[in-house]
């Protein structure tokens, strides 16, 4: 059986990495309006976030649904900052132990493995496969329709009992994920 973690909670709600998840939360978006009017009173912010999951009393506040169109209509649903804040800390006690598990070749969101990593393997392969360039192959782009709203919660949330035993994270987590939309927008024209 595969080995479990317990005890992150304790981790998660330390106060030092509320406030390096507020770093992260807040970088490139230091000037909105919503990191802006957290930072006013930050101190007390982070200390009310922790002390939240401290009593098991966090909820998280209602996305804000919204269409963006750039350069494709998609519809976007954005967590408060706050929220954003405890995503962040989450992150960064159970990253390291899923980062593990995942394919080498994976970029998506990880450390080191940005668009530069990305296109370094594309050429790789690219050369293995075309002879160092002597033949023809061809690559399939694809972005899977609505990914994120439609991924099965209650699949998702085994894959993460597999390495997390933590009744509070895992209830963190479901609190997380069970918040969904509120508005219903009409679909974006075709």
């Amino acid at each position: 059986m595969a080995k479990t973690h317990n005890n992150l909670y304790s981790k998660i709600i330390n106060l030092k990495n509320i406030f390096l998840a507020y770093k992260k939360a807040r970088k490139g978006k230091t000037k909105k309006p919503d990191v802006l009017e957290f930072e006013q009173n930050l101190e007390n912010n982070l200390l009310k976030l922790q002390e939240e999951l401290i009593n098991q009393t966090y909820k998280p506040e209602p996305l804000k649904t919204f269409i963006l169109r750039d350069p494709k209509t998609r519809k976007i649903s954005k967590s408060a900052f706050r929220d954003r804040i405890i995503h962040h800390a989450i992150i960064n006690i159970i990253e390291p132990i899923f980062d593990k598990i995942f394919i080498y070749d994976c970029c998506a969101n990880r450390i080191g493995k940005g668009n530069l990593f990305a296109l370094k393997r594309f050429d790789l392969f690219k050369r293995k496969v075309t002879n160092n360039l002597r033949s023809e192959a061809f690559c399939l782009k694809a972005d899977i329709k609505h990914y994120f709203q439609e991924i099965n919660h209650d699949f998702l949330m085994e894959i993460i009992k597999r390495k997390i035993s933590g009744e509070k994270v895992i209830s963190l987590i479901e609190k997380i994920l069970a918040n969904t939309p509120k508005i219903n927008l009409p679909p974006p024209p075709i």
